[in-house]
């Protein structure tokens, strides 16, 4: 399409336009979210949030639940230590982790929330179509 085609398919209502516009947060705010978001978009990310739901918990014990490496942990630590989604006390030698606030776990469950949603519709839609 061009321009002049997208002109035309577009119905402007100047008051619901304003009223969004005057609520949309900064570009600079909308930068931040989208690289936010990014951090959730890896699965041993969200395997090590999983854990450190349930336990305050050391490399060496994400790496076991996790089945990855120490240094892929350790990795992958530093990115969520980064966008504040964990963070770390130290004992002694050892480090634990455990997520850095209520927020996380918040996030995380909603999330996993509309997966399971999407995923319990989507059996039923298949199971009924079986049924025909």
């Amino acid at each position: 399409m061009n321009d002049e085609e997208v002109e035309e398919l577009q119905v402007v209502d100047e008051e619901k336009v304003n009223r969004v516009l005057c609520k949309m947060p900064s570009e600079d705010v909308l930068i931040d979210l989208a690289e936010f978001f990014k951090v959730f978009g890896d699965s041993t990310r969200m395997k090590i949030i999983c854990a450190l739901l349930e336990e305050e918990l050391c490399v060496g014990d994400i790496s076991r639940i996790t089945n990855s490496s120490v240094s892929a942990i350790s990795h992958q630590l530093r990115l969520l230590k980064q966008s504040k989604l964990v963070k770390y006390r130290k004992d002694g030698k050892s480090v634990y982790y455990s997520l850095d606030d209520e927020h996380v776990r918040e996030i995380f469950m909603k999330g996993r929330e509309h997966i399971e949603e999407a995923w319990v519709l989507f059996k039923e839609s298949w199971l009924c179509s079986m049924c025909k």
